[in-house]
């Protein structure tokens, strides 16, 4: 893995909708994690705190006044703008770097109830924006911290606060107003720590393929799913979970790739439907995540947390069961944050049409959301990218006007090349999707689904099992048919 420059070394002890899943054999044996890499910070907006009594370099537009009162960034918005952009604030003149991970973060108010959004973008035309984040203020103030990678590399680059697209006109107050970065690195967390996603050799997929060379098909599996990035899952299959999961990051890491991990054993999992099963208990599950997180170490990954866990709380039949689900999620939160610190870990957040974007808010506050570097969306589904992130772009809303925070999200794209048909479990007609990049409407598409392992004895696979691969289901979803 690529080590981010100018860091200071921290002890760290040496032990430290329906989805498929299979066992895998380990490739390489588990390293021993040594250290935690923390990474100074750059300061990259100037006078956001408005202490000397101007607001330079800070601008504003014909529809916007600001000026310097209590030390706060005051800023007079006129009645009867349009759009959000016709009434705007920012700073110019900002370096980023696409692959970088950065933090903005302020305090806002307003005199009025509205939805506002900040915004980072190009400032010159055609403004493309490589973070574009609704706001709701109103009299209570409230701070706003909002990670973000960025897609863009541009020496043009800007933050922006658009006020406009209102009535009435409103006074909006800001501070404290930052944007930082790592220091001494092309980048930061896993994604700048490696050189690419990790295509695992011991995919489904992959094992098929070479076992079956005979087979006609066994090219075309090769060249369009076997050969490209995708999540390995781990759960009461995979044995030894921190051997292998140790395993299959470490051969990641030898390989300088990023690897996606599924962290699949919540107990009750999949309401007992085509993927049920999960730890017996709630202590056992405790046991199996934290084992699992000590497996990855500081070496780099991505892990999804447990799909679909929190949209189905619904499934269960009583509230102590919930809050005993939701404990066991911020358990596992809190167990990647503290014992993985290169691992950027995704809670579930179901799909665009599964559960209403502020409840969903809601329920991944409680399951540790904060804890964590984003949720993950349309894992095993089929909705479009652009719906997906619609939705998460939502979620975040909510995040930001209940708690004054938002997260990163992920899409999973395996097999949303055709979007959804309304169909769940092994439908007709869809194709694979974008594979694994950063960017492109999230944080990162991912192939979180393995394509081609079905999603239980349904639809057009009416007679394998959830997790098994099937080169007719692969095929299908090469033609799109």
């Amino acid at each position: 893995m690529r080590s981010p420059g100018l860091l200071r070394w921290l002890s760290l002890p040496l032990v430290s909708l329906f989805a498929s899943c299979g066992p895998a054999a380990p490739e390489l044996p588990a390293e021993a994690p040594l250290a935690v890499q923390e990474a100074a910070l750059t300061e990259l907006l100037s006078n956001g705190g408005f202490n000397a009594g101007t607001t330079a370099p800070w601008w504003n537009n014909a529809s916007t006044q600001s000026r310097v009162e209590n030390n706060q960034w005051r800023v007079d918005v006129a009645a009867n703008t349009a759009n959000a952009w016709d009434a705007i604030v920012g700073q110019s003149g900002l370096s980023l770097v696409a692959g970088r991970a950065y933090t903005l973060s302020f305090t806002a108010t307003a005199t009025a109830g509205i939805t506002a959004r900040v915004t980072v973008q190009q400032d010159t035309a055609p403004y493309a924006t490589t973070l574009s984040q609704p706001l709701t203020l109103d009299g209570t103030s409230r701070r706003f911290t909002i990670p973000f990678t960025s897609s863009l590399s541009t020496g043009v680059g800007q933050v922006t606060f658009q006020l406009g697209g209102r009535a009435n006109a409103v006074t909006v107050r800001l501070d404290d107003v930052s944007l930082t970065t790592e220091s001494g690195s092309p980048g930061s967390g896993p994604v700048a720590m490696t050189s690419g996603f990790y295509v695992d050799p011991n995919s489904n997929p992959a094992i098929w393929v070479r076992a079956n060379g005979g087979d006609g098909r066994a090219s075309r599996i090769n060249a369009s799913i076997a050969s490209k990035p995708m999540a390995r899952w781990f759960g009461n299959w995979s044995g030894d979970v921190t051997q292998a999961v140790s395993s299959f990051v470490g051969a990641a890491d030898a390989a300088d790739k990023l690897p996606v991990l599924v962290a699949y054993n919540i107990p009750g999992r999949d309401c007992g439907s085509h993927s049920g099963g999960g730890a017996g208990s709630a202590d056992a599950y405790r046991a199996w995540i934290s084992a699992f997180a000590a497996g990855l170490g500081n070496r780099p990954a991505v892990v999804i947390i447990e799909p679909d866990a929190v949209a189905q709380l619904d499934c269960l039949p009583n509230d102590s069961e919930r809050q005993t689900r939701l404990g066991l999620l911020r358990y596992a939160s809190e167990q990647f944050r503290d014992r993985a610190p290169n691992t950027w870990a995704y809670l579930d957040g179901g799909n665009a049409r599964w559960i209403a974007a502020d409840t969903m808010a809601q329920r991944l506050e409680s399951a540790g959301a904060r804890n964590v570097r984003g949720f993950s969306l349309n894992v095993s589904n089929f909705y479009a990218a652009s719906e997906s992130a619609t939705y998460g772009n939502a979620v975040n809303a909510a995040l930001s006007s209940r708690y004054g925070y938002s997260r990163q999200f992920v899409v999973d794209t395996s097999r949303n090349g055709n979007g959804s048909n309304g169909e769940w479990c092994n439908p007709a007609g869809r194709k694979l999707g974008t594979p694994s990049q950063t960017g492109g409407g999230a944080e990162m598409l991912l192939w979180v689904k393995v394509p081609g392992d079905s999603d239980g004895n349904c639809g057009i696979a009416p007679g394998t099992p959830a997790g098994q691969f099937s080169p007719d289901l692969a095929t299908r979803l090469i033609d799109g048919t």
